[in-house]
């Protein structure tokens, strides 16, 4: 779900009758392959954000009511990231104390990631790099000795996008044949991209095939078909229908109802994701050891 509806349902629950609590949150889905991050606040102060160049700035928003006291809709705000960005969630107990406002704390935390980013001779790239950006932040942020006024929490992400040679991406028909024109497009774009191997080939084609099928039994189009090729393979189908599919429990002497099963039996991980044109449902299956 869009990070608004997903502050939404948390706001029902934190603000349901007989409660008396509240909560801030900040939610945030990042997309390698446009590079877009979309992102919703509900209380929590706005993320930071390290550009390759060493420049640091903070994302654009006024954040909505604490979860609990908050009246949704939330806004959803996006913007683009360039490749390579270093972004910085925290909640404002790590920038506030009683000797600083938030204010004067954010414009510390960026002049923090300003020095630490330049003065490494590559920006972070793995978990132990940003664990040690994190301890050196937190350090020169927190006090060293007594209580804190609030919780104190910071997470950094490095982004990567998704470069356009690893995606691929077709239009197909409302009509059956779509399902045979798929199969056809994964094998050749396996082959491509030098993933010749015969079962990876037919279980990817016999999940696309299910899909299609199911939207063209069950849904709408437009349909598309979308293949990532990162640590995994990722396969996406989307049509124009809001319809969550769920697995049925079929019976010995059904004649359908099985799609989905099927799916997940073949599939690493299978879900759905609501866009704003409709829904896509995707699978992800393992590449094979030597080309990963």
């Amino acid at each position: 779900m869009p990070p608004d509806e997903i502050l939404g349902h948390l706001n029902d629950i934190v603000g349901e009758p007989g409660t008396d609590a509240f909560a801030t949150c900040l939610y945030s889905i990042y997309d390698p392959v446009t590079r877009r991050l979309s992102y919703a606040s509900a209380g929590q102060p706005p993320p930071a954000v390290a550009h390759p160049d060493g420049t640091v700035t903070f994302l654009s928003m006024t954040p909505d009511p604490p979860l609990g006291v908050a009246t949704p809709p939330f806004e959803t705000l996006e913007t683009l990231l360039p490749a390579d960005s270093l972004l910085a969630l925290y909640s404002d107990g790590l920038v506030e104390s009683k000797d600083r406002d938030v204010t004067t704390g954010m414009s510390r935390l960026a002049e923090l990631l300003f020095q630490s980013v330049n003065a490494m001779p590559t920006s972070p790239a793995d978990a132990s790099d940003l664990d040690a950006l994190c301890d050196t932040l937190t350090s020169a942020l927190l006090p060293a000795h007594g209580a804190l006024i609030d919780d104190a929490a910071l997470l950094l992400a490095r982004t990567h996008p998704l470069d356009a040679e690893n995606v691929a991406e077709w239009p197909l028909p409302e009509d059956p044949v779509a399902a045979g024109q798929a199969r056809d497009l994964v094998r050749a774009q396996l082959a491509d991209w030098d993933l010749a191997d015969e079962d990876l080939i037919m279980t990817t084609e016999l999940l696309v095939s299910e899909l299609v099928g199911n939207v063209i039994r069950h849904a709408g189009g437009p349909i598309r078909l979308r293949m990532l090729r990162s640590r995994v393979l990722i396969c996406e189908v989307s049509d124009a229908s809001l319809t969550t599919p769920h697995i049925r429990h079929t019976s010995a002497t059904d004649e359908g109802g099985r799609g989905l099963q099927l799916i997940s039996a073949l599939s690493q991980r299978w879900g759905t994701r609501h866009t704003r044109t409709g829904k896509s449902i995707w699978t992800e299956q393992p590449l094979p050891t030597a080309s990963v």
